[in-house]
């Protein structure tokens, strides 16, 4: 069944694959971004096809609230989000991805951007599109969050999208039994796109290729999945034929490590 598709960072690399897998499944898209000519290229790369571009600027409350308007005056409403878009640390320097920023970089305004975008904008757009989704009864949220290794090694990229991880996994508890899903897709690497700085001294030929990650996302926006939530697949590992296979699948997050929690005894307990 065709549905309503609002992809976010539509017009980098990983969000054009991610466009053109959600269009190829007959989905219509409304494809954000703030960058106007590549806005363009997605739409002339895809003539006839449903697909409404938003012009939006993510980093800010109202940003996240036009560019939701702009997609359900476009399609009429959204049943599907697709957090992709996001800052990385070559945003900083061409280089950071192997001369990592040092924690005398990272002010406060550059550590709140970077929340802002990875973040809360992926918390402002689902909450906005909950509605339609629970009125329907079906939904899907689509987080692109990032490897743990990077997690635990890259400021403040990381650590957002750390927060972004733990969020999904709250998400798709919160959600469970409403068919609305909360998934967690990333590709499992750098991948070769603007996104990693020239500078960054890996190999281009070597990198993931941006178009990995439209297969999985095909799936997991298709009835096929609507027992899928709460879990995170890694792109460069999925297989079509055995999409639930666990090399490529696990569950959001760290939940083996949820035995480390001292619960209080009695009382209102602890968290």
């Amino acid at each position: 069944m065709a549905r309503n598709i609002l992809i976010t960072g539509a017009a980098g690399g990983i969000g054009r694959a991610m466009v053109a897998a959600a269009l190829g499944a007959g989905h219509a898209v409304a494809a954000l971004d703030r960058d106007v000519a590549g806005l363009d290229a997605l739409v002339a790369a895809h003539p006839g096809a449903p697909l409404h571009p938003v012009l939006a600027e993510l980093a800010t409350e109202e940003g996240c609230r036009v560019g939701v308007l702009a997609a359900v005056a476009g399609l009429g409403r959204v049943d599907a989000v697709v957090n992709n878009a996001g800052i990385g640390v070559s945003s900083l320097r061409p280089d950071a991805e192997t001369r990592l920023p040092s924690i005398e970089e990272l002010d406060a305004a550059t550590w709140d951007r970077f929340f802002a975008i990875n973040v809360r904008a992926p918390m402002l757009l689902m909450r906005a599109a909950l509605p339609m989704m629970r009125a329907d009864g079906w939904g899907r949220v689509v987080n692109n969050t990032t490897s743990f290794r990077t997690m635990l090694r890259v400021l403040p990229y990381g650590a957002a999208k750390a927060a972004l991880e733990a969020a999904s996994a709250v998400w798709a508890t919160e959600l469970a039994g409403t068919g609305i899903t909360v998934n967690v897709l990333i590709p499992g690497g750098p991948t070769d796109t603007p996104f990693i700085g020239a500078e960054a001294g890996w190999a281009r030929e070597a990198m993931l290729k941006p178009a990995i990650m439209g297969p999985p996302l095909a799936w997991l926006l298709s009835d096929a999945a609507a027992a899928i939530t709460g879990r995170r697949i890694t792109a460069g590992r999925w297989d079509a034929a055995a999409p639930e296979a666990p090399a490529a699948m696990r569950a959001i997050g760290w939940p083996e490590l949820g035995a480390d929690a001292v619960w209080l005894q009695g009382g209102s307990g602890g968290r």
